[in-house]
């Protein structure tokens, strides 16, 4: 049986979400439910940076929210959409590997669950991120990027901004997404996403 628990963001058409029931809701109490993460729209390319490779990312941290957690590979499930990071995993990042690697131009997508059944998850403060914000990102060759936090949205998930969030971009950004707004228990699911939009940082030189 596929299970469903608390968190994680809609990316893509509301038409592609999926819900999975966690556990009878005659047994425990009402809990949130984690929402599946459809691919990018076909045909959309996806971009990789012709200039140099970069290695797939291993660590996030963003200081300003006290996050601190390793970032996992994650791809399509059977039924082609999105896998989030496991439920068991409070501190755990999901990376969309078929897209675009943090550093590469175009949007590379990050995921993770703001909340489970045991409690707070590794998002649970994204919504407080603030423009300027600092994000770092380490790769398994150990460099690392960092990108500035360019806004924060709560976004309806029956009006999720596909467009922005894998549209083409000129440089390398990131999109940081997770659940929010206000729990539905009959659809045991948030009713919104927080979406964070991050571009790489400029290195300057003397």
């Amino acid at each position: 049986m596929m299970i469903t628990a608390g968190l994680i963001a809609v990316v893509g058409t509301p038409m592609a979400m999926t819900y999975r029931v966690l556990t009878d809701a005659s047994a425990v109490p009402p809990v949130p439910l984690y929402v599946s993460v459809p691919a990018p729209p076909a045909g959309r390319p996806v971009q990789v940076a012709t200039t140099r490779p970069v290695a797939p990312p291993t660590h996030l941290d963003i200081e300003a929210i006290g996050v601190s957690a390793p970032i996992t590979q994650v791809g399509l499930d059977p039924g082609g959409v999105i896998e989030p990071p496991p439920l068991e995993e409070t501190n755990l990042v999901g990376w969309y590997g078929l897209g675009p690697s943090p550093g590469e131009v175009g949007p590379a997508v990050l995921l993770g669950h703001v909340d489970t059944r045991t409690g707070p998850a590794v998002f649970a403060r994204l919504r407080e991120l603030r423009p300027q914000s600092l994000i770092t990102i380490t790769h398994s060759d150990g460099t690392r990027e960092m990108f500035l936090v360019e806004r924060v949205e709560k976004v309806a998930k029956t009006s999720f901004p596909t467009a922005k969030v894998y549209g083409a971009t000129a440089d390398a950004e990131v999109r940081i997404i997770t659940c929010g707004g206000v729990f539905d228990h009959q659809a045991r699911s948030y009713a919104d996403n927080v979406i964070v939009y991050a571009s790489l940082q400029k290195q300057t030189g003397t």
